[in-house]
């Protein structure tokens, strides 16, 4: 069982968010473990496992997609998980690495994230992502 607060999982996911918001990469990688996994279900790059392929994942995100914040909805809570319900608000340019391509403009999309904790850090992250409803949102 675990010994982390809410308070303590909600500073990890938070710090995340916000190095997301503002494309810092190094921030971002520092929330992982040393062994993670990502997925963004629906998305072209499937599973990425280690740091090498998430860093990859992020390097093509963060020119693709500008973002502002992220609007919170609710969060439920595990031993070693949280389950978080958000929007995403943000600018996209040319759909990429959605798979939308040419596609671009600004969106406000509902997202679904399960984050597994360890060692206070992400072990695991899967995202569902709204991709019709993006795709319909951009011109």
């Amino acid at each position: 069982m675990s010994n982390m607060t809410r308070e303590s999982m909600d500073q990890i996911v938070n710090d995340h968010f916000m190095y997301e918001a503002t494309a810092d990469l190094e921030g971002v990688m520092r929330t992982y473990t040393d062994h993670p996994e990502h997925q963004v279900l629906g998305g072209p790059d499937g599973l990425l496992r280690g740091k090498t392929a998430i860093r990859g994942f992020y390097e093509r995100l963060f020119p693709a997609l500008k973002g502002e914040r992220a609007e919170p909805v609710m969060r439920l809570y595990g031993d070693d998980f949280i389950v978080d319900e958000s929007f995403l608000i943000g600018q996209v340019v040319d759909g990429r690495p959605f798979n939308l391509a040419g596609k671009s403009g600004h969106a406000k999309v509902r997202l679904l994230h399960v984050f597994q904790l360890q060692d206070g850090r992400i072990a695991k992250e899967r995202v569902w992502f709204d991709f019709a409803d993006m795709s319909r949102q951009l011109r």
